[in-house]
């Protein structure tokens, strides 16, 4: 069948989806889908999976996505993170047969985004993601999506859009803050911005919406929308399309937005610079330390001369097997995981990391070989006269020489 796209993508595949769970890290699993969908919800993501090692651990694609198949967890997209074309799509076609599309995270942005360069820190690379963009929408069979941050320019987050809806994505998720918008610095989301990229409508009702307190107040607001929506229907024209460019009437509730630094410093009684501390290290573009977290405080107090630059950090040598730091006295020249794999599979013993399959097989046989003698004492016997027998014949034999 030819891949769906558009509208029609979203109307038949998607199932014309309302209501959708967001992806969450290491908690949008299977169990967590299916109680979501119990309660109403119509479409759902996996847990953002890294690329690269999807692409090369078995046990990661089993556990994160093979062994999770069910017919009663679809429609579902799978989110990636990645920031190389190749390794992209060849992770996307090893999910594609699980999954109604497949979802490039170009929002997350922790600090492990950061040094893993993915994620919101790819916003300014357009050239590799129009690449890896256009190559998966060329080689999947399903869909590729996008989830994005907006640039504090409201232009500039259009033209990123553009640029992404043209190299073939189709359905593309707005989150309305920038990657410096996090933790308490989050702020407020800009619907501005969000408008700009969806031209948004029915705004006043939005804002009622987002004010109800009661179930009473969310069915009076659904049933003026409910309204609305009939009122313009009735008076199209034959052949009209919605205002704003959209294929249909549609909305969307706003989201909880979480107060700034300062008011939850004045809300809790505590000082801003209190709240900042318990963050973790903030680094800059140049990558110098802005901040430090209490920990890194003590440390700098224990060892003034001490460092947290990631460029002057030792150079690790890498594991022969998956590419993480190998153990430096391992004999296998891999890290603990590989290691302890490889020994179990050869039975060796590898001093450097405490694996010790071989010596406890050793072990194990000895153990086994005292339990058959003391469990057959005739056995232990004939060997005595035997050896006592051949004592008395080495006897003899020296008496006669």
């Amino acid at each position: 069948m030819p891949k769906l796209r558009g509208e029609a993508f979203w109307r038949e595949t998607l199932r014309s989806a309302h209501y959708v769970v967001a992806p969450m890290v290491d908690q949008s699993e299977l169990a967590w889908r299916l109680l979501s969908r119990r309660h109403g919800a119509q479409l759902c993501y996996t847990p953002m999976l890294h690329a690269q090692v999807f692409l090369r651990d078995a046990n990661y694609r089993r556990e994160n996505l093979y062994d999770e198949a069910c017919p009663e967890d679809r429609p579902l997209i799978v989110q990636f993170c990645a920031n190389d074309p190749e390794v992209f799509v060849q992770a996307a076609l090893l999910a594609q047969d699980y999954c109604d599309a497949i979802d490039l995270n170009l929002g997350c942005p922790q600090m492990i985004a950061k040094r893993g360069h993915y994620g919101a820190f790819l916003q300014e690379e357009w050239d590799l993601l129009q690449r890896m963009i256009l190559l998966a929408n060329e080689k999947l069979s399903v869909p590729i999506t996008c989830k994005i941050r907006v640039f504090p320019e409201i232009d500039k987050t259009v033209k990123y859009a553009q640029m992404l809806e043209k190299a073939g994505c189709q359905l593309l998720t707005v989150h309305g803050r920038t990657k410096e918008q996090k933790g308490p610095l989050a702020g407020v989301a800009s619907w501005e911005h969000i408008q700009a990229v969806r031209l948004q409508v029915y705004q006043q009702l939005r804002e009622e919406l987002a004010k109800v307190k009661t179930l009473e107040g969310i069915v009076d607001v659904n049933r003026e929308l409910k309204l609305r929506c009939q009122e313009e229907i009735a008076n199209q024209k034959e052949g009209e399309k919605p205002k704003e460019g959209l294929p249909f009437f549609h909305w969307i509730c706003q989201p909880y937005i979480r107060p700034g630094p300062k008011e939850r410093c004045k809300e809790n009684g505590a000082s801003e610079k209190g709240v900042r501390g318990k963050r973790a290290l903030e680094e800059e573009e140049d990558g110098n330390a802005e901040l430090l977290s209490k920990n890194k405080q003590k440390k700098k107090l224990r060892n003034p001369n001490k460092s947290f630059d990631p460029s002057l950090k030792p150079k690790y040598a890498k594991c022969d097997q998956c590419g993480n730091p190998k153990g430096n006295k391992c004999v296998f020249n891999m890290c603990r995981g590989c290691c302890k794999k490889s020994a179990f599979k050869a039975t060796a013993d590898c001093p450097g990391h405490g694996l010790l399959f071989k010596t406890k097989h050793e072990k194990s046989l000895s153990w086994q070989s005292s339990r058959r003698v003391i469990q057959n004492p005739e056995v232990s016997r004939r060997g005595a006269v035997d050896v006592g027998e051949t004592a008395v014949l080495k006897e003899a034999g020296d008496s006669a020489v």
